[in-house]
């Protein structure tokens, strides 16, 4: 996984320019403040990738695990920026008591938001879980 790091800020940079624009059009979603939620969520998922590119090469890990974190944490946080997105659009109100009071939508779109607002917690613990095992103290070269 050479130049990973470059690759996690390229890709922060490019979440925050999406968060950007989803700025610019928060209000022309169904649910305004989860538009709101949505372009905070590409801008600040954004900054951590930045972030997280630039630790990158002190997070010491097994190939393998290390391509797990790597890839889960790009899943997490474009995941998160696309369902928050998608709740905007659509006017859901799964798992969104503050962003969407008394919202609901059809039951498939529902259930599609929740499933991916579910997929991106899961996902986003684990790489962070991952990362920061890689992290630690005292971690044996990979």
């Amino acid at each position: 996984m050479e130049n990973a790091n470059r690759r996690l800020m390229w890709h922060g940079m490019f979440l925050f320019l999406l968060g950007l624009i989803t700025g610019f059009l928060e209000q022309h979603f169904a649910n305004v403040r989860m538009g709101l939620a949505a372009h905070l969520e590409g801008v600040m998922n954004g900054i951590f990738l930045l972030a997280l590119g630039a630790a990158w090469s002190a997070v010491s890990l097994r190939p393998a695990i290390k391509a797990t974190a790597y890839w889960t944490v790009l899943y997490g946080t474009y995941v998160n920026w696309v369902v928050t997105t998608l709740a905007a659009i659509l006017g859901t109100g799964a798992l969104s008591p503050i962003t969407a009071p008394g919202r609901i939508a059809q039951p498939w779109q529902e259930t599609l938001v929740t499933a991916g607002f579910m997929s991106v917690g899961i996902v986003i613990v684990i790489s962070t879980v991952l990362i920061l095992w890689g992290l630690r103290a005292k971690s044996p070269q990979a």
